[in-house]
Formats: structure tokens, sequence, C-alpha cells
């Protein structure tokens, strides 16, 4: 069972109600933490308060900076709680103005004590003075670590404050990942339809210099004039308690001076996450127009990016940094001429825009929230104890792209990004294996929707089903059969329809008749073919689906079956080879799965032993240092070669499969390393791999269509998010299960 015992992790930052970029961070980011590694971190959090009242339960207190006894009291606090392991400050200087000295001092009584201190800095100031210099180096000297958000900054601290470079990490702002939409919904409920949106959101002030765009506005509107511009966001609360809404009267004037008051919408609200990224899914153009050229960091400009808007900024360091030629464009502080020309060319060019918005999606989902916990957990641990095992939560069951997948006809083939791709069509494969994955979380839950969608692949199988009882893979968006089938072996399509088929037989007890019926009487003509294909992927898909046939004629083929994988094993095999072929490509471990299977229906040892034999030498290949690495088809493995190392080309599917067979394995043998490995290997979708990054979408409910070298592959097709719900269906027997 998973340890009861939690690390303590305290957070001093602002939190909201406070209206405040790093009260969001802050907040993102815990939220983030604690659906990641719910089991392994107990989160605490410190407000810094001002003159509004947290809404957090704060156990260790809050922090009054005007009180220089408070910060004496919250380290006491801390100290007290001996399951505290490490603080992380969420530091911005404006936070501390006044109380500096005291600051450095709480750092120092908490370092002397041995507590791991981490400070984010999100302000980097590129020229100091003396005064300032001082008082960033002494914060580094007391802390363990300094996150900043991007390169530039790590290069200032420590080019210019002298920090060492190993006392630094650079991990991005935290994004959103973008939901699947409805944009033409969205426009429709904001009164936007037929318009082309540009905006611009955060806290209003003259250093966002929206007037930029003002003045920009009337050469839009000539090129463009169902063009809209919405200005997102409240006056900052600081700026509203000295001069109230000023910046924002200059602003209406201006409109009002050119006369673009109907292109123009004020939107005065801190928005909720939830509104500013449907504003964002909805945004042709985002407009970012800083003048403050030592502006480290900002989280709305990365927002817009991780919501796969085009940007049209101004060059801050951060925007410098990740802004490339593919992704907007960047003009002079102040320029609008500049500007209109950025968004004209931007918005006359369909295919560029749609192209943009794609390169952003991809570039900023390393930055998800999702991924940002996994490094400040990665980063925490090295800090804490290096030998302990981070413990991934594992996500609830999320049909939505199941469902959004599921069109009338069958499940769509592939996706662009979270979008059905209807272009492409229909698969028996993804069908058949959407069937297996519905009828097991029918047989958990016996849900109605469940049936439906049962029924709609069964069909699809029956319709893929030919007069001579073989099957045709491929559909088009019409129904048609395409020409693709005549040009590829369809062994293997036809033995996933075989088991698709039998595990539709294998829950008679709990399906309506008519839908068993039908599964038997297509199993049966299928059935004739199944000694025919000599392909080992199609004869373990056939063995698998025929051991829920139970009569002797099905265990008769189940044998002859068995026997050729077996004969195949011991021609290929060596002392270190112990494979049915001379490489290794994908699916690997549906085959020691089926010769498993083949023993417990014919009770011949001889099956097992193969299936042992083989299934331990694949672990041994895939399993490294406690993390699993499927077979690449960036370089699939050869007898007799080395391995490679190849990264990328890992997919969904291998490691489903995997999964699958662990589960069949574990509860034949009850070897508990089969069970601590089903974990290891589920956690490849989590995070636990070589980029370090979730391969399932929480947000769309979708899996990722493969793991390359340094990225993830956005789109979320059939194969990649049926397979990972295979997987996560059999996690319900090992959620509470922890990996030592």
């Amino acid at each position: 069972m998973i340890s009861a015992t939690k690390r303590g992790i305290a957070f001093l930052s602002t939190y909201p109600p406070r209206a405040c970029g790093i009260a969001t961070y802050t907040t993102d980011l815990m939220k983030a933490i604690s659906s990641k590694f719910e089991e392994s971190f107990r989160l605490i959090p410190i407000p810094i308060v001002d003159d509004h009242t947290s809404q957090y339960d704060c156990p260790l207190g809050k922090l009054d900076t005007d009180d220089p006894l408070s910060f004496d009291g919250i380290s006491k606090n801390i100290l007290l709680d001996r399951d505290i392991k490490l603080i992380c400050i969420e530091h911005e200087f404006g936070l501390f103005v006044g109380q500096e000295t005291k600051f450095i001092s709480f750092l120092s009584d908490l370092n002397t004590a041995q507590l791991a201190i981490v400070v984010t800095f999100h302000t980097v100031l590129p020229a100091p003075d003396r005064t300032l210099l001082d008082h960033v180096y002494r914060i580094a000297y007391n802390c363990s670590q300094i996150i900043v958000m991007t390169q530039g900054s790590a290069d200032i601290l420590a080019e210019t404050y002298k920090i060492h470079p190993d006392k630094i990490t650079v991990i991005a702002h935290g994004t959103h990942l973008a939901p699947a939409i409805d944009k033409h919904a969205i426009l429709e409920h904001y009164g936007l339809v037929g318009k082309k949106i540009l905006s611009t959101f955060g806290l209003l002030g003259p250093s966002k210099s929206i007037e930029t765009t003002l003045y920009a506005l009337p050469a839009i509107i000539e090129e463009n004039p169902s063009v809209k511009f919405l200005i997102l966001g409240m006056t900052h609360p600081n700026l509203l308690r000295s001069e109230g809404e000023k910046y924002r009267n200059q602003l209406e004037a201006i409109v009002n001076q050119y006369g673009i008051a109907d292109y123009v919408r004020f939107v005065n609200e801190f928005l909720s996450t939830e509104d500013l990224l449907a504003y964002l899914s909805i945004t042709d153009v985002y407009l970012f127009t800083s003048k403050d050229p030592l502006q480290a960091v900002s989280g709305t400009f990365s927002y817009a990016l991780s919501s796969g808007c085009p940007i049209v900024s101004t060059p801050i360091p951060h925007v410098k940094e990740v802004l490339k030629e593919d992704m907007g464009t960047i003009i002079n502080f102040e320029d609008s001429d500049q500007l209109a020309a950025g968004v004209n060319q931007i918005l006359d060019d369909e295919v560029k825009l749609s192209k943009i918005h794609h390169v952003n999606l991809q570039k900023m989902v390393k930055t998800s929230w999702q991924n940002v916990a996994i490094t400040h957990v990665c980063l925490f641990e090295l800090l804490i104890d290096q030998k302990r095992e981070m413990i991934y939560s594992i996500p609830p069951i999320n049909l939505e792209h199941i469902f959004r997948m599921s069109e009338k006809r069958g499940f769509v083939q592939f996706a662009d990004i979270s979008s059905p791709d209807l272009a492409s069509g229909y698969a028996l494969d993804d069908n058949a294996r959407a069937l297996i994955a519905m009828l097991h979380h029918y047989k958990l839950y016996e849900s109605y929707e469940d049936i439906a969608l049962i029924q709609k692949y069964l069909d699809f199988i029956g319709y893929c089903m030919q007069e001579d009882g073989t099957f045709l893979n491929y559909v088009d968006g019409h129904g048609n059969f395409t020409m693709q089938n005549g040009q590829e072996n369809l062994e293997d399509a036809n033995g996933r329809a075989v088991w698709a088929l039998g595990e539709v037989i294998g829950q008679a007890n709990l399906l309506p008749e008519g839908i068993v019926k039908l599964a038997i009487e297509l199993l049966e003509r299928a059935s004739r073919h199944a000694m025919v294909y000599y392909s080992t992927r199609s004869m373990a898909f056939t063995i698998k689906g025929l051991s829920f046939m139970k009569s002797h004629n099905y265990t008769t083929i189940i044998e002859v079956l068995a026997d050729r994988l077996a004969a195949m094993f011991e021609q290929e095999s060596t002392g270190d080879w112990q494979w049915y072929e001379s490489y290794l490509t994908y699916g690997n471990s549906v085959i020691p799965e089926a010769m498993l299977i083949a023993y417990e229906a014919t009770g011949d040892s001889r099956y097992r032993d193969i299936a042992y034999q083989s299934f331990d030498f694949l672990l041994n290949r895939i399993i490294v240092d406690n993390e699993v690495h499927v077979v690449s088809n960036k370089g699939w493995a050869q007898r007799g070669q080395p391995i490679t190392g190849a990264r990328g080309g890992e997919q969904p599917i291998d490691v489903a499969y995997t999964i699958i067979a662990l589960d069949r394995f574990y509860k034949s043998t009850k070897d508990e390393q089969y069970k601590k490995t089903i974990r290891i290997v589920f956690e490849w979708f989590l995070g636990r791999n070589h980029i370090r990054q979730i391969v399932y979408n929480p947000v769309t409910g979708g899996c990722f269509d493969g793991l390359e070298e340094h990225e993830v592959n956005i789109n979320q097709g059939a194969e990649s998010t049926i397979s990972y719900l295979m997987a996560r269906l059999k996690m319900e027997d090992y959620k509470g299960e922890r990996v030592d």
C-alpha cells in the first residue's frame, strides 16, 4: 500500500483573493503538484498578506510583512512542524519592501536549521546597484536552489550576480493545457460570431501600453473590418488604490477620439482561469505590448502561447527568448505601425494563422502545469531525498475524448490535436481496440452509455467483414473501403478483430443478448481462417480471442497457433536472445501473454515456460533504472546487435500491451515483481519517461500520439487514446500500490 506519510512542503507567497499574478501562479503550481503527486506531499500555504484575508487554511499562520515579528513567528512554526522538509518561496522584490534585512534573517534561520529552501525569482533585474547585488547574493547564499523562468534570467544571475550556475534551475512559467472546445459556441456565447478577435489580458496599468494597440486599430480595421479588440482584465489593485481608474479612462478617451468604440470591448474583471481560456480559445491574434524592457517574464504571454494564439509582442527578455518566427511577430516598443502591419499579415493569411496555432500548441505543451509540477518535484526530491521515488497519482477515468472521437459510423482514426479528423476515416484496428476498452469499462461500471458505444464498434467490425469471413481494415469517411486495404498485410487487423469479438463473448453474462449473438456469429465465421495467418501478433491476438470460446474445436486452433509460436521461439532463441523473431518491433508483450493464455487453455507447460522466458527477456530489455523504454520505431531491436538506446518513437500502444500482459502474469503467478512493474510502466503516461513529460492529457481525456526524443506528438488519435484507456482500466486493481 502507498505510505500514509507525506512530506511537508510550505509555499510562502501571495494567494487569492489578492489580485496578483504571483498569487495565481502559486495556486496553479500547488494544484498541479497536488493533482500529480497527491500521495507524496502535504502542501502548506503561508500567505503573504496585505489588507485582504486569504481564503486558505493557514496552519503555520500568515506573514504580515509590515510586522518584523511576523517573520520570527512563521519561522518558529515551520521548524516546529517536523514533517516539513522544504519551503518554496515565490519571490518578488516589491513583496518585501522595507523588510529586506528581516527577510534575509528569516532565510538564514531556516538554512541554519538545515531546512531545504527554494526561492523562485519572478523578477531578475539586469543592472543592479550595489545594494540590490548584495541583497540577491545573500538570498542565494541562504537558499538551497534558485528557480528562474528563462535562460536569460539564469545567465544574468550567473554573470552579473556571480551566483554559481549549479545553484540555478530554469523552469518555465506554467501554462494550462488547451481544452477541447467548440469555438463557434464560445463566439456565440460572447456575442462575437463573425468577428476576428484580437485580445490582451492582465492587470491594467500604464506599463501594459494598451494604447499602442488602440493607435494601431484604424489601420487594422481598414484591412480587417470585422476585427474586435478585447481588453481583458481589471485595473491593478495598487493602481486602483492610488489613482482610481485614471488609466482605463485614458484608454476609453482614445477609443472615443478615434471613433473605434464598435471595435473595442473592455472586460473589467479579474477573470477565472476557465473564462480566460475561453477567451484565448477564440483569439486570432494575441497582443502583448508591455513597454517595460526589464520585465523578466510574463505569465499572460505564456498563457496566450499555450492556447495556440499567434502573438504580436514587444521585445521583453522572455519574449525574445521564446517567440520564434513561426510563432508570431516581435515589434518595437510602442510602435503602433509595426503592430498594425504584424496583425494584418497574420489575419490576411488563414494558412499561416492555422500553422502558427499548431506550432504554438506543440511547443508550449512542455510548459503545462502538469509538466512544470513534475520538474519542480524532481528538484524537490533531489534536495530532500534522492533515494525516494515520486508517487504519481493515477488520474480519474475520463471518457470525453472517447465520445468526441466516436462518430456515427465508428471511432475516427486520427485527430487534429483534440478534434476528430473526419477525413482520416476509420480503421478496424481502432474500433476493435475501442470495443475491448469499452467492454472493460462496462464490466467495471455497467454504464448505460457504454452499451451504445459497444454496439457501434461491434457493428463496425461486422461492416468490415467480407463474404469469406475475412476483414478489411480501412474505411473512408463516406463508408467506402480504401485502396490501402490492398496495399498492406491485414493479418494483424484480422487478429485484433478476433480478439475483440472474443472479449464480447467473455462478457456474455453482462451484455444484451443481441450483442453477444452477433459477436458469436462473426467470430465463428472469422475463426475459419485462423490457421492461415502466420504473423506472430496476428496469431497472438487470435489466441486471446479464441480463448473465450470453450469448445474443443477452438482449443485445437489455439494449440496449432501456440505450437507455431513455440517453434518460432525455439528456432530464433539463443542464450542471450529469448524471442520469437530475430528482432523486436511493436506490440511485443502480446506474444508472451498469448503463450500464457495458451497454457491456461490447454495445460501444456511448454507454452508456460516459453511465456515466462520471453516475457522476462522483454522486460529486461525495456525496463531500465525503474523506468520503461518500450522498443522505439526509431530503432527496432535486432538480435546480435547492441542496444541502440534510441530515444523517441515510443508508442502508447506498446505501453498498454505491456501493462495488459503484466496484469495477466501477475494474476497467474502472484509474483510481486510483476505487480510492482505494472505501476512503473503505467507511470510512463504520467511523466516517468525520458523527457519527464505527460503523455496522457487530463484536460481533454485524450492521449498524445507518441513520445519523441525531446517532445510529445500532441495529436490525440484513436490508437493512443484507446491504448491509454485500456491501460488505465487495468490500473483499477492497482491504484493503492506503492512503487518502492
